[in-house]
């Protein structure tokens, strides 16, 4: 059988590559007393909160499951953008708001609206793969551009200068992101923004953990600079709908109708249940559980990445969004007898039954040094976690 050439061009998404040998290994080990812990996946232990769950099985209940349309409910274009009010103080016109199957569907549309066959779109590395494989399928070049420690992880506005070219079509970035946990500061994404603009470019940006935010210093939206700025949010990590598949782009109005006319063809319209679900996500006792469940997540990373440094896997940047712990394990090479972050892994799922996801996924820029551990599984988890890993390293 002979496939495109597209497809050729997608790499395996080796996180969830790692997660199939990690649920092998945990069924080989699961009598074993000690099953495995899973830190690899971003996804939040929480489901989603009450009001939502009812909303859901109502709509089932008087039938609320035809189609919407293409752009979503009209009345959950109006909470999202009053969200946007309330939380940032930036007014966005719900005309602007486009709703998706998932944050995965927002920036397939994106790229297909924006993306010609050759256009380059800078990217930091580490960053989340399946971005750079969302301009690869539109025909574009993804161009990873190393970014350090001092940079947070992150673009500056020199480092898009230095390496924007002939073909450069614009940016791709992520705050927070994945698999840092770090974000922009505003006044260096303003830099950024204004720079691609004199060049008539592009600034997408992917938000789907702004939620998640637990510095004032960074937990703003990019739609503060200007309406050109085109932003990708998704329902799945401050929301806790992973599975429901809604998303939403904020969309410069000229962009809005191309994206309905890709969407009503590629995806006729998001979930019909989640859109009615995701409603009551913005009822005040939904917002109050969701930051009860931030304060968590905060709590769990100011506990965890203070092990993880205790016992020699250093965290070069601590993160101020998400959650993630993007770690340095190449102290414990020699240790393991092990010659990367991708052998590490392996180990530490083999030795002490802790699945990780090696940083191969993320980039090329030093990533075979670190591996990425998610801290949304329960504080319990991660003490566990936290003394096999101990445990592994001292033997």
């Amino acid at each position: 059988m002979k496939f495109a050439s597209r497809a050729a061009r997608v790499e395996p998404f080796y996180v969830m590559e790692v997660a199939k040998a990690a649920s092998r290994i945990a069924r080989e080990v699961s009598a074993s007393g000690r099953p495995m812990v899973f830190l690899n996946i971003g996804e939040p232990d929480f489901t989603a909160p009450p009001l939502v769950q009812e909303a859901a099985a109502r709509a089932v209940r008087d039938g609320r499951t035809q189609y919407t349309h293409a752009v979503g409910l009209d009345r959950l274009r109006d909470r999202i953008a009053q969200w946007y009010l309330d939380r940032f103080a930036v007014k966005v016109e719900p005309h602007r708001i486009v709703v998706t199957a998932g944050a995965s569907a927002a920036l397939q549309l994106v790229c297909l609206a924006l993306v010609e066959a050759g256009d380059e779109i800078l990217m930091p590395d580490p960053s989340y793969p399946c971005n750079r494989n969302f301009v690869a399928t539109a025909e574009g070049t993804p161009v990873l551009v190393p970014t350090t420690a001092a940079e947070r992880y992150q673009l500056s506005a020199a480092k898009v200068r230095e390496h924007w070219g002939e073909k450069t079509r614009g940016v791709l970035l992520a705050s927070p992101s994945n698999p840092t946990g770090t974000s922009i500061h505003p006044e260096e994404l303003r830099r950024i923004h204004e720079f691609v603009q004199s060049q008539d470019g592009i600034t997408l940006l992917d938000e789907i953990y702004l939620g998640l935010s637990y510095d004032d210093t960074f937990g703003h939206t990019g739609l503060a600079i200007d309406d050109r700025v085109v932003s990708i949010n998704s329902f799945s990590k401050y929301f806790s709908m992973t599975g429901w598949r809604l998303g939403w782009v904020v969309a410069p109005e000229p962009l809005v109708p191309v994206l309905e006319r890709l969407a009503q063809n590629l995806f006729i319209c998001p979930s019909t249940v989640a859109q009615y679900a995701a409603l009551a996500c913005f009822e005040p006792e939904s917002i109050a559980e969701y930051e009860r469940r931030r304060a968590e997540f905060r709590k769990r990373r100011d506990w965890f990445i203070p092990e993880l440094r205790s016992m020699g896997l250093e965290v070069p940047v601590t993160p101020d969004g998400a959650f993630y712990a993007w770690a340095d394990v190449s102290a414990a090479f020699a240790k393991l007898g092990v010659a990367n972050s991708w052998d590490f892994a392996f180990e530490a799922m083999k030795r002490a039954h802790v699945a990780v996801t090696p940083g191969r996924d993320f980039g090329t820029a030093q990533t075979s040094r670190f591996v990425r551990f998610s801290t949304a599984s329960s504080l319990a988890h991660l003490e566990e976690a936290a003394a096999r890993l101990r445990e592994m390293l001292a033997g």
